[in-house]
């Protein structure tokens, strides 16, 4: 019997129709969206890597608003005598006026109203007025600053945060390591935290609060640079150098690290035009604080003393003594009747290490001497004819002239000279000749505008050999009003004119 079959029709299918526009637009679109996830990534990992970035870099907001408390600034007044007028001698110095020709009628007329002899009529004493920094570290009173901030002053004031006033008396100042302590009558006060230079490391971030240019509280910021620089005329501080903005009113402040603590005090800058160049030199806080120690308990440093002049090693001189590469301190003369002498140390000797801190350069041996405590016994281990040897030497007391040659006090100029030591000599590629000024007060010396470090080479017209020499020469001449003195600064050479009277 027949069944009927079922057959499935087949289903209807439109024929395929290419579209272009349809391919194109979904060929754009997948493009887009890949460019935009592309875009999306790069803008996460770009935020990503700016917020690491934000918070890797120091935020100085806390440290400058907690610290800023105890740093104070310091002005300085010094007492100046204007000489009286003399008649024919045209305007004295305070009325010149600019463009004013010398043989104008109206000297005259000034010299008129300023006879010499009418007390009336003389010029004024004036106040010269100088500003620097400093910064409290106990909270009766006593403050760190700078020897050269305060030196020669006859009045000092102290001005702190909160803008109270006080009077300030020095209790000890020392020019070697351009330390001072002076001290205010008050209690309460905020102090600053002191750290240890010593872990200092080179890339550190440190900042700087002072008062640059008398800006109060000025907040300046930058890393260290390096450690234990040496600068000419400056033998007992391994001073820190930094690249953080100070200028002149910084000096006496302090340099803090990140935790917030005192690793410094700001002390000089290397500039050619007087403002800052990105050289910067601060006091370790550790010297410091043993300099002000000293000069509370007793008024006064004392250093230690090994008793030798010492040069550079260079290359060749290395080679010749067999050594493989620059290092140690080579003694060019041992001094009689010193403790490198009792213990045995000659010329020729290359000091390697000291109390087992190696010396790499003849600039780091000072700074090790002085730091150690007068009787102390320190090892020391020399090169003398290529074999190395071991010495004990017992630590002297520093005489006064720090360095370890003739010093002289011409109070007449108001300056204190040196000889030059041997490396002060090959520093400033002297020869022979000239003295270093140590100290300089208030006096014909610095109105004719002589600086500390400064090296006299030429006095009225005639080449300084030593301090005597100069001194001799400087009484040749006393009687001559004005006289022409050759100075070189920074291995610069200048003439100044130096009034004696």
């Amino acid at each position: 019997m027949w069944q009927p079959v079922q057959h499935r029709v087949p289903e209807y299918k439109q024929p395929e129709q290419h579209n272009w526009l349809s391919d194109r637009l979904t060929a754009s679109y997948q493009q887009w969206h890949w460019v935009h996830s592309l875009l999306l990534i790069l803008s996460l990992v770009f935020w990503a890597t700016t917020t690491t970035l934000a918070r890797e870099l120091p935020d100085f907001t806390e440290l400058s608003a907690k610290n800023s408390q105890a740093v104070v600034n310091i002005s300085t007044q010094h007492k100046l005598e204007v000489a009286d007028t003399e008649a024919g001698q045209g305007t004295p110095e305070s009325f010149n006026i600019p463009g004013l020709p010398k043989n104008s009628p109206f000297h005259e007329f000034f010299r008129h109203f300023l006879e010499k002899g009418d007390p009336r009529r003389r010029p004024p004493r004036r106040g010269g007025q100088s500003l620097g920094s400093g910064f409290i570290i106990s909270a009766d009173g006593y403050i760190l600053t700078n020897h050269h901030v305060v030196t020669g002053a006859d009045e000092i004031e102290v001005r702190l945060n909160d803008r109270r006033y006080f009077a300030a008396k020095v209790i000890g100042s020392d020019e070697a390591s351009d330390v001072a302590l002076i001290k205010i009558e008050a209690t309460d006060l905020p102090t600053v935290n002191l750290g240890k230079s010593s872990q200092l490391k080179v890339g550190e971030w440190v900042l700087a609060i002072g008062s640059p240019f008398g800006f109060d509280y000025t907040v300046t910021a930058g890393i260290v640079s390096a450690k234990g620089r040496s600068l000419p005329s400056e033998n007992y501080v391994p001073f820190i150098q930094t690249d953080v903005a100070i200028n002149p009113g910084n000096s006496g402040g302090p340099l803090f690290n990140l935790d917030g603590e005192v690793i410094g005090i700001n002390s000089q800058i290397y500039s050619r035009t007087g403002g800052f160049m990105g050289l910067s030199f601060a006091i370790p806080i550790e010297l410091a604080m043993s300099v002000a120690d000293q000069l509370r308990e007793n008024g006064s440093v004392s250093r230690g003393y090994l008793g030798v002049l010492i040069q550079n090693v260079d290359r060749d001189l290395a080679e010749s003594f067999g050594l493989d590469q620059p290092t140690g301190a080579l003694v060019s003369k041992v001094l009689p009747d010193t403790p490198a002498a009792a213990a045995g140390l000659q010329a020729g000797d290359i000091i390697l290490t000291f109390n087992e801190q190696k010396i790499h350069d003849s600039n780091a041996l000072p700074p090790m001497v002085g730091a150690s405590r007068v009787n102390e016994k320190v090892q020391i281990r020399i090169l003398r004819n290529g074999k190395t040897e071991h010495k004990t030497v017992k630590i002297g007391q520093l005489p006064d002239s720090p360095d370890m040659a003739s010093a002289g006090s011409i109070d007449t100029l108001g300056l204190s000279v040196v000889d030059l030591s041997a490396e002060v000599r090959k520093r400033a590629k002297l020869k022979e000749g000239g003295v270093l000024i140590r100290q300089i007060k208030q006096g014909p010396g610095r109105a004719a505008g002589l600086r500390r470090g400064d090296i006299i080479r030429m006095y009225a017209g005639e080449k300084v050999k030593n301090v005597k020499d100069f001194t001799d020469k400087v009484d040749a001449s006393k009687d001559k009003k004005s006289v022409a003195i050759l100075i070189q600064r920074k291995d610069e050479p200048m003439f100044l004119a130096l009034r004696q009277k």
